[in-house]
């Protein structure tokens, strides 16, 4: 059975940094690609960085190019985000999501088939 469990999100003040990580169960050899979403209050999810867990090739939202990273470490099963100079923009719940298959669009929420709970961020002074 799938399951991808994210943690460390949390308060931060504008210009601040976080480390969002995303635990995947199962042979993560498996998964073509995992990615981020994140969903405002009052707005739909959108699309923030993907990976492709083979290659290592990574895609970004225009709004978080250059201030976040995404990565991957095969051996723990895990994914990263590490976001830095955050906005209060950058505020919501921040969701993992996997998918076995080759993505159409690496952004399109439509690509995944697995999601996580969620792991809330909170940029404000």
């Amino acid at each position: 059975q799938v399951q991808l469990v994210e943690s460390g999100g949390g308060l931060v003040q504008p210009g601040g940094s976080l480390r969002l990580s995303c635990a995947a169960s199962g042979r993560t050899f498996s998964y073509y690609a995992m990615g981020w979403f994140r969903q405002a209050p009052g707005k739909e999810r959108e699309f923030v960085a993907a990976i492709s867990w083979r290659t290592g090739n990574t895609y970004y939202a225009a709004s978080v190019k250059g201030r976040f990273t995404i990565s991957r470490d095969n051996a723990k099963n895990t994914m990263y985000l590490q976001m830095n100079s955050l906005k209060p923009e950058d505020t919501g719940v921040y969701y993992c999501a996997a998918t076995k298959t080759p993505p159409p669009l690496y952004g399109s929420m439509s690509s995944y088939n697995y999601w996580g709970q969620g792991t809330q961020v909170t940029v404000s002074s």
